[in-house]
């Protein structure tokens, strides 16, 4: 898992704590602003691509996604989307959440995140977490058939 500390200025995202920081987000809270990547936990997809393109698979802003690492599930929504070539990289309120270390220029995870995103399952508004953990366990159980 990378980390991404993009969207609104904050304590912990900013240019100095994230040599490649940048003001913006693919997809804008309620209030028409950036996300927060320091408070709402989120993942960033690839842009649309010719390997891949979300759009298609029943995805977009606002997707609930489940995030799980060692023991830990937690739920968030696709908040970004990122270079058509790689995948794997989450907002640092989602590192942190996971337990990771949420530092942009030396946390993350080598290996062993896995990204589950539920096609057609938009929340609004994006950045209501509430409702994410609240879709995303219902969707999980759903899911698993229990």
């Amino acid at each position: 898992m990378d980390i991404d500390c993009d969207g609104r200025r904050t304590r912990a995202c900013n240019r100095k704590t994230d040599p490649y920081f940048l003001p913006e987000t693919a997809f804008q809270s309620s209030r028409g602003e950036p996300l927060d990547s320091a408070v709402l936990p989120h993942v960033v997809v690839p842009g649309p691509g010719k390997v891949w393109d979300y759009r298609k698979s029943g995805l977009t802003g606002g997707s609930v996604v489940a995030v799980v690492y060692r023991d830990r599930v937690r739920y968030g929504v696709i908040g970004d989307t990122g270079p058509t070539g790689i995948i794997g990289e989450a907002s640092y309120a989602m590192a942190k959440a996971l337990g990771i270390d949420p530092d942009p220029s030396t946390g993350g995870a080598e290996s062993g995140v896995t990204y589950i995103a539920f096609k057609n399952s938009r929340i609004s508004p994006i950045e209501s977490h509430a409702r994410a953990r609240s879709r995303g366990g219902a969707l999980a159980r759903e899911f698993v058939g229990r």
